[in-house]
Protein backbone atom coordinates (compact mmCIF):
# COMPACT_ATOMS: atom_id res chain seq x y z
CA UNK A 1 0.00 0.00 0.00
CA UNK A 2 1.31 3.62 -0.51
CA UNK A 3 -0.08 7.04 -0.88
CA UNK A 4 -0.72 8.56 -3.93
CA UNK A 5 1.57 11.47 -4.97
CA UNK A 6 1.29 11.36 -8.87
CA UNK A 7 -0.32 14.37 -10.77
CA UNK A 8 -0.65 13.57 -14.16
CA UNK A 9 -3.90 13.64 -15.67
CA UNK A 10 -5.85 10.26 -15.23
CA UNK A 11 -7.73 8.25 -17.86
CA UNK A 12 -11.20 7.10 -16.40
CA UNK A 13 -12.70 5.49 -19.25
CA UNK A 14 -12.11 1.91 -17.33
CA UNK A 15 -13.13 3.52 -14.08
CA UNK A 16 -15.79 2.25 -11.71
CA UNK A 17 -16.44 3.98 -8.05
CA UNK A 18 -18.29 3.49 -5.08
CA UNK A 19 -17.26 1.09 -2.68
CA UNK A 20 -20.72 -1.81 -3.57
CA UNK A 21 -19.66 -1.44 -6.90
CA UNK A 22 -16.47 -2.15 -6.46
CA UNK A 23 -17.06 -4.99 -4.60
CA UNK A 24 -19.45 -6.60 -6.61
CA UNK A 25 -16.36 -6.30 -9.67
CA UNK A 26 -14.00 -7.73 -7.94
CA UNK A 27 -16.42 -10.92 -6.84
CA UNK A 28 -17.37 -11.35 -10.37
CA UNK A 29 -13.63 -11.51 -11.17
CA UNK A 30 -13.31 -8.14 -13.27
CA UNK A 31 -9.38 -7.96 -13.71
CA UNK A 32 -8.37 -4.74 -11.75
CA UNK A 33 -5.62 -2.45 -12.51
CA UNK A 34 -5.42 -0.26 -9.78
CA UNK A 35 -7.83 0.28 -6.48
CA UNK A 36 -8.07 3.48 -4.24
CA UNK A 37 -9.45 3.90 -0.99
CA UNK A 38 -9.52 7.11 0.65
CA UNK A 39 -7.04 7.80 3.19
CA UNK A 40 -9.41 9.43 6.32
CA UNK A 41 -12.29 6.87 5.85
CA UNK A 42 -12.46 3.62 8.30
CA UNK A 43 -15.76 3.09 7.98
CA UNK A 44 -17.73 -0.27 7.87
CA UNK A 45 -17.71 -0.23 3.95
CA UNK A 46 -14.55 0.98 3.61
CA UNK A 47 -13.44 -2.22 5.88
CA UNK A 48 -15.21 -4.45 3.40
CA UNK A 49 -13.65 -3.55 0.47
CA UNK A 50 -10.58 -4.06 1.96
CA UNK A 51 -11.01 -7.41 3.34
CA UNK A 52 -12.48 -8.52 -0.23
CA UNK A 53 -9.30 -7.21 -1.79
CA UNK A 54 -6.99 -9.04 0.90
CA UNK A 55 -9.30 -12.08 0.08
CA UNK A 56 -8.56 -11.76 -3.68
CA UNK A 57 -5.10 -10.55 -3.40
CA UNK A 58 -5.67 -6.88 -4.85
CA UNK A 59 -3.25 -4.46 -3.70
CA UNK A 60 -4.66 -0.85 -2.67
CA UNK A 61 -3.51 2.70 -2.79
CA UNK A 62 -4.72 5.07 0.35
CA UNK A 63 -4.98 8.61 -1.63
CA UNK A 64 -6.54 11.96 -0.69
CA UNK A 65 -9.57 12.88 -0.95
CA UNK A 66 -8.87 15.26 -3.91
CA UNK A 67 -7.65 12.74 -5.86
CA UNK A 68 -10.95 11.57 -6.14
CA UNK A 69 -12.41 14.63 -7.12
CA UNK A 70 -10.34 14.27 -10.08
CA UNK A 71 -11.50 11.33 -11.11
CA UNK A 72 -14.96 11.16 -10.24
CA UNK A 73 -15.75 14.80 -9.65
CA UNK A 74 -19.16 15.27 -8.66
CA UNK A 75 -19.88 11.41 -8.44
CA UNK A 76 -20.40 9.25 -4.68
CA UNK A 77 -17.32 7.36 -4.48
CA UNK A 78 -17.62 6.53 -1.19
CA UNK A 79 -13.97 6.80 -1.00
CA UNK A 80 -13.41 4.13 -2.91
CA UNK A 81 -12.33 3.66 -6.94
CA UNK A 82 -10.88 1.34 -9.17
CA UNK A 83 -9.64 1.01 -12.83
CA UNK A 84 -10.63 -2.50 -14.26
CA UNK A 85 -7.90 -3.21 -16.54
CA UNK A 86 -8.15 -3.90 -20.55
CA UNK A 87 -6.13 -7.31 -20.43
CA UNK A 88 -5.84 -10.06 -19.01
CA UNK A 89 -2.68 -10.51 -16.54
CA UNK A 90 -1.09 -13.94 -16.04
CA UNK A 91 1.28 -15.43 -13.13
CA UNK A 92 5.07 -15.83 -14.22
CA UNK A 93 5.36 -19.27 -13.05
CA UNK A 94 2.81 -20.47 -15.21
CA UNK A 95 3.59 -18.91 -18.11
CA UNK A 96 7.37 -19.83 -17.80
CA UNK A 97 7.18 -23.64 -17.58
CA UNK A 98 5.06 -23.87 -20.96
CA UNK A 99 7.36 -21.85 -23.18
CA UNK A 100 10.07 -24.51 -21.87
CA UNK A 101 7.75 -27.52 -22.23
CA UNK A 102 6.93 -25.74 -25.90
CA UNK A 103 10.81 -26.15 -26.57
CA UNK A 104 11.23 -22.27 -27.15
CA UNK A 105 14.17 -20.33 -25.91
CA UNK A 106 12.15 -17.75 -23.37
CA UNK A 107 12.76 -14.29 -23.58
CA UNK A 108 11.11 -12.09 -20.88
CA UNK A 109 11.24 -8.25 -20.83
CA UNK A 110 10.76 -7.28 -17.52
CA UNK A 111 9.67 -3.49 -16.75
CA UNK A 112 10.85 -1.49 -13.62
CA UNK A 113 8.57 1.82 -13.40
CA UNK A 114 7.67 2.23 -16.77
CA UNK A 115 4.66 4.69 -15.74
CA UNK A 116 3.99 6.13 -19.07
CA UNK A 117 1.01 4.73 -20.73
CA UNK A 118 2.01 4.95 -24.21
CA UNK A 119 5.17 4.51 -23.56
CA UNK A 120 4.06 1.02 -21.90
CA UNK A 121 1.83 0.14 -25.26
CA UNK A 122 4.62 1.25 -27.71
CA UNK A 123 7.21 -1.30 -25.68
CA UNK A 124 4.37 -4.13 -25.95
CA UNK A 125 4.56 -3.36 -29.54
CA UNK A 126 8.01 -3.58 -30.50
CA UNK A 127 8.20 -6.82 -27.37
CA UNK A 128 5.44 -9.05 -30.03
CA UNK A 129 6.96 -8.32 -32.92
CA UNK A 130 10.19 -9.16 -31.83
CA UNK A 131 8.93 -12.59 -30.29
CA UNK A 132 8.88 -11.66 -26.46
CA UNK A 133 7.28 -14.57 -24.39
CA UNK A 134 6.17 -12.00 -21.41
CA UNK A 135 6.56 -8.96 -20.38
CA UNK A 136 6.65 -8.51 -16.38
CA UNK A 137 5.75 -5.60 -14.60
CA UNK A 138 5.42 -4.35 -10.71
CA UNK A 139 1.65 -4.21 -9.00
CA UNK A 140 2.56 -1.00 -8.06
CA UNK A 141 4.40 1.92 -10.17
CA UNK A 142 3.80 0.78 -13.46
CA UNK A 143 1.55 2.30 -16.05
CA UNK A 144 -1.97 1.87 -16.35
CA UNK A 145 -2.97 -0.73 -18.16
CA UNK A 146 -5.71 0.72 -20.35
CA UNK A 147 -7.34 1.27 -23.49
CA UNK A 148 -5.09 3.95 -24.12
CA UNK A 149 -2.09 1.24 -23.64
CA UNK A 150 -3.93 -1.35 -25.74
CA UNK A 151 -4.46 1.39 -28.96
CA UNK A 152 -0.83 2.25 -28.58
CA UNK A 153 0.11 -1.42 -28.56
CA UNK A 154 -2.28 -2.02 -31.49
CA UNK A 155 -3.45 -5.02 -29.97
CA UNK A 156 -0.33 -6.43 -28.83
CA UNK A 157 -1.26 -6.17 -24.75
CA UNK A 158 -4.20 -8.88 -26.06
CA UNK A 159 -1.44 -10.99 -27.40
CA UNK A 160 1.57 -10.76 -25.27
CA UNK A 161 1.01 -12.15 -21.63
CA UNK A 162 1.73 -9.43 -19.29
CA UNK A 163 2.56 -10.59 -15.27
CA UNK A 164 2.08 -8.39 -12.98
CA UNK A 165 4.22 -9.74 -10.13
CA UNK A 166 3.70 -8.24 -6.33
CA UNK A 167 7.43 -8.37 -5.48
CA UNK A 168 9.85 -7.81 -9.05
CA UNK A 169 13.21 -8.87 -6.58
CA UNK A 170 11.60 -12.15 -6.59
CA UNK A 171 10.26 -12.71 -9.73
CA UNK A 172 13.57 -12.01 -10.85
CA UNK A 173 15.05 -14.46 -8.71
CA UNK A 174 12.42 -16.99 -10.21
CA UNK A 175 13.72 -15.81 -13.79
CA UNK A 176 17.32 -16.31 -12.59
CA UNK A 177 16.90 -19.76 -10.69
CA UNK A 178 14.90 -21.07 -14.09
CA UNK A 179 17.87 -20.74 -15.85
CA UNK A 180 17.51 -17.27 -17.65
CA UNK A 181 20.33 -14.75 -18.13
CA UNK A 182 19.03 -11.58 -16.76
CA UNK A 183 20.57 -8.43 -18.65
CA UNK A 184 19.60 -4.95 -17.40
CA UNK A 185 20.47 -2.09 -19.81
CA UNK A 186 21.18 0.71 -18.35
CA UNK A 187 23.85 3.60 -18.82
CA UNK A 188 25.82 1.92 -16.11
CA UNK A 189 26.33 -1.41 -18.12
CA UNK A 190 29.95 -1.93 -19.22
CA UNK A 191 29.12 -3.63 -22.73
CA UNK A 192 28.18 -2.61 -25.65
CA UNK A 193 24.33 -4.31 -26.65
CA UNK A 194 25.34 -5.97 -29.67
CA UNK A 195 28.79 -7.22 -28.28
CA UNK A 196 26.82 -9.79 -25.58
CA UNK A 197 25.23 -12.99 -26.86
CA UNK A 198 21.88 -12.65 -26.34
CA UNK A 199 20.70 -15.72 -27.56
CA UNK A 200 19.95 -18.18 -24.85
CA UNK A 201 16.91 -17.94 -22.34
CA UNK A 202 17.05 -14.27 -21.47
CA UNK A 203 14.80 -11.59 -18.98
CA UNK A 204 16.17 -8.20 -20.20
CA UNK A 205 15.51 -5.40 -17.64
CA UNK A 206 14.52 -1.55 -18.79
CA UNK A 207 14.22 0.99 -15.73
CA UNK A 208 12.10 4.63 -16.03
CA UNK A 209 13.46 7.55 -17.94
CA UNK A 210 13.96 9.29 -14.44
CA UNK A 211 15.85 6.83 -12.03
CA UNK A 212 16.71 3.88 -14.63
CA UNK A 213 16.72 0.34 -13.35
CA UNK A 214 16.67 -0.32 -9.46
CA UNK A 215 19.80 -0.56 -7.58
CA UNK A 216 18.69 -3.68 -6.03
CA UNK A 217 17.43 -5.16 -9.58
CA UNK A 218 20.76 -3.94 -10.86
CA UNK A 219 22.99 -6.06 -8.21
CA UNK A 220 20.69 -9.21 -9.77
CA UNK A 221 21.61 -8.91 -12.92
CA UNK A 222 24.17 -11.31 -14.89
CA UNK A 223 25.33 -8.92 -17.21
CA UNK A 224 24.71 -4.82 -17.27
CA UNK A 225 24.55 -3.53 -21.52
CA UNK A 226 24.36 -0.37 -22.57
CA UNK A 227 23.66 1.49 -26.37
CA UNK A 228 26.36 3.48 -27.18
CA UNK A 229 25.48 7.46 -27.56
CA UNK A 230 27.03 10.09 -30.36
CA UNK A 231 24.92 12.39 -30.24
CA UNK A 232 24.20 15.59 -27.82
CA UNK A 233 21.41 14.11 -25.89
CA UNK A 234 22.69 11.29 -23.89
CA UNK A 235 19.86 8.72 -23.61
CA UNK A 236 16.42 7.47 -25.54
CA UNK A 237 13.37 7.30 -24.98
CA UNK A 238 12.67 4.12 -22.96
CA UNK A 239 10.32 2.23 -25.86
CA UNK A 240 12.95 3.01 -28.68
CA UNK A 241 15.70 1.48 -26.39
CA UNK A 242 13.56 -1.62 -25.66
CA UNK A 243 13.19 -1.64 -29.15
CA UNK A 244 16.87 -1.21 -30.33
CA UNK A 245 17.86 -4.14 -27.55
CA UNK A 246 14.97 -6.48 -28.67
CA UNK A 247 15.53 -6.04 -32.18
CA UNK A 248 19.32 -7.23 -31.65
CA UNK A 249 18.09 -10.24 -29.43
CA UNK A 250 16.56 -10.99 -32.58
CA UNK A 251 19.27 -10.66 -35.27
CA UNK A 252 21.22 -13.00 -33.05
CA UNK A 253 18.85 -15.54 -32.50
CA UNK A 254 18.14 -15.41 -36.42
CA UNK A 255 21.60 -15.95 -37.35
CA UNK A 256 22.40 -18.33 -34.73
CA UNK A 257 25.02 -16.40 -33.42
Amino acid sequence: MSYYRDKQPVDTSNLIYGARAVIEAIEAGKEIDRLYIQSDLNNELIIEVRKIARQYGIIWQFVPEGKFQRIAPGKNHQGVAAFITSVEFYKLDNILPQIFEKGETPLVLVLDRITDVRNFGAIARSAECAGVHAIVIPSRGAAQVNGDAVKTSAGALNIIPVCREENLKDAIEYLNNSGLRIASCTEKGSTNYFETDLTGPLAIIMGSEEDGISGEYLKRSNVKIKIPMHGKISSLNVSVATGVVLFEVLRQRSLGL
